[in-house]
């Protein structure tokens, strides 16, 4: 299994990222591979200053918004749970995750991203109040967290959702 996983990161570190993609690219890619490759060319747009980051992916249309932000909000949940999403640069797209939950069709996920959502701006002094910058503020955090309670039901909407 560790030798699995190794190749697996492996696999991963040297794919390969295309900055312009073809209609050749994307229809030789997997579907399992092909949110990855797009996403993949999305980021190679994204400037290095996360202010003009938001400004770039605001300036795309729909289907970009909805495959960039949907993936980083995975990514964030899968790692690190709410907390960490909303903690990252990825936070802030989170007003626009639900609509664009919905427009791939994953209405469960929208709703769960809306209430986490409430929870987040309601509860904010509460759940970034050990937030001070350090890893032991962040990790602190956790504890107690009101964002902790929607985790286990985005890992366990992978069963009924896809997205």
């Amino acid at each position: 299994m560790c030798k699995q996983l190794s190749n697996s990161v492996e696999a991963f570190k040297n794919r390969s990222i295309y900055k312009e993609l073809t209609e050749q690219i994307i229809d030789t890619t997997s579907d399992k591979n092909l949110l990855q490759v797009v996403f993949d060319n999305l980021s190679e747009k994204q400037p290095t200053d996360f202010e003009k980051g938001y400004e770039m992916v605001m300036s795309w249309n729909k289907s970009r918004h909805a495959i960039y932000m949907i993936w980083a909000l995975e990514a964030e949940v899968n790692n690190g749970g709410y907390n960490q999403f909303y903690f990252n640069s990825s936070g802030q797209f989170y007003k626009h995750l639900p609509d664009a939950l919905k427009l791939v069709g994953a209405p469960k996920f929208a709703d769960l991203t809306k209430r986490a959502n409430n929870t987040f701006e309601k509860e904010n002094p509460k759940i970034t109040q050990h937030q001070d910058g350090t890893i032991e503020g962040f990790s602190k955090s956790y504890d107690e967290n009101p964002l902790n309670k929607f985790d286990d039901e985005f890992y366990d909407l992978y069963e009924t959702e896809n997205l």
